[in-house]
């Protein structure tokens, strides 16, 4: 398949996630020697050898987890055990903000043991792995620690705006990103302070501003599927002047040409 992003899962609410309306198994990034799986939630492993062609967590270099909630990391732990083939050997590392490993860690202590290297994420962090080089520039405004991505390729940037109430630091801190995969929940903005989620209103100042060649829309919560996500991504498009795609499940972003590489899925199962 060459280098790619693909989208194991799009679901972001927890009734989304909890009744599978869409997958929840993260994003697998493969570059150069370098696989990496972002975010492994519910149904990760079964997704990726599902996938076709099967992707292999045994073959997995890292994990890198944007913060500890269940529909992010509810497969860390037997991805890890993938990684390290059935815990048997030393290698591929992890990257975790600090509070997932604290009270309630959601890595088990025996599985630490054989990474060849557990890194802590912190805001302004730079990190390589293998091919792979990667920033968290901004702590998210999250109900736990939290941090988007820049992943720098050399067709360009591609960043991941994941969980977070919006903020204008958004602004500068992805600026420069070629393809910006925004984390959009909810239809419209609520003031609810339980609710740290970006919406489709605050997708759009994103992309106003910061101007990337193609933005992402994934992670979606039950609001954006009865609005039709590819209707939404379609609206924004012709708004911003960006093209802007809703991301389906099996979605995948070809990094030799900064372009999406499979169809259009319809329904809120596509």
């Amino acid at each position: 398949m060459g280098d790619f992003i693909k989208f194991l899962g799009t679901a972001g609410a927890r009734f989304v996630v909890t009744r599978q309306l869409r997958a929840s198994g993260g994003v697998w990034i493969a570059f150069q020697d370098t696989a990496l799986h972002l975010d492994p939630g519910p149904g990760a492993l079964v997704r990726a050898l599902s996938s076709k062609p099967p992707l292999d967590p045994a073959t997995l270099s890292g994990v890198v987890l944007s913060h500890r909630h269940l529909d992010h990391s509810g497969d860390l732990n037997i991805i890890v055990e993938a990684m390290t083939q059935g815990a048997t050997k030393v290698r591929g590392h992890l990257f975790v903000p600090q509070d997932a490993l604290e009270e309630e860690p959601v890595i088990f202590r025996y599985l630490r043991e054989h990474l060849e290297g557990l890194h802590i994420l912190v805001e302004g962090g730079e990190y390589a792995l293998g091919s792979l080089r990667f920033t968290t520039p901004l702590r998210h405004v999250h109900g736990v620690e939290t941090y988007g991505f820049k992943f720098f390729f050399p067709q360009g940037v591609v960043a991941f705006i994941t969980d977070t109430q919006f903020t204008e630091r958004l602004f500068s801190a992805y600026a420069g990103s070629d393809v910006l995969v925004i984390h959009t929940l909810r239809l419209e903005r609520s003031d609810h302070p339980d609710l740290l989620h970006l919406s489709v209103p605050d997708a759009e100042l994103l992309i106003r501003e910061i101007r990337p060649r193609l933005a992402i829309l994934t992670h979606f919560g039950m609001t954006i599927l009865r609005g039709k996500p590819w209707e939404i991504a379609e609206r924004l498009s012709e708004r911003c002047g960006v093209p802007t795609i809703a991301a389906h499940d099996g979605l995948v972003l070809d990094l030799g040409s900064l372009s999406v590489r499979s169809g259009k899925a319809q329904g809120t199962g596509g």
